[in-house]
């Protein structure tokens, strides 16, 4: 798969996808553990999407040791889901840990704030 450059329109999309992704993070996590999930980091591959045959893009984070960390795939219909691992101990339970934080939506212009 050959790295692609995303459509100017979804760009913005991306940052706040990426922001909302972040800020669940600020507030699912305990202090000094969260990850930065940054756009620099997001790679983008142009995909098939198999229910309608049109063009859609997923994106790839991964970490320091190239290890796949998180998702987001924008469909060809307008909807999106993303997911970013964290893996790290709960803010508040000593007992459990969270996992990811995820974002998704059915129309690609929906409010993501």
């Amino acid at each position: 798969m050959v790295d692609t450059v995303l459509p100017a329109e979804l760009e913005s999309l991306t940052v706040r996808i990426a922001t909302a992704l972040q800020r669940e993070a600020m507030m699912y996590t305990a202090v000094g553990v969260i990850p930065p999930i940054a756009l620099a980091g997001l790679k983008f591959t142009c995909v098939t999407d198999p229910a309608n045959q049109l063009p859609g893009y997923q994106g790839i984070w991964r970490n320091a040791r190239n290890e796949r960390c998180g998702s987001l795939n924008l469909n060809s219909d307008g909807s999106f889901y993303a997911e970013y691992d964290l893996f790290c101990p709960h803010p508040v339970d000593a007992e459990s840990f969270v996992e990811m934080v995820s974002a998704w939506a059915t129309e690609i212009y929906c409010d993501v704030k």
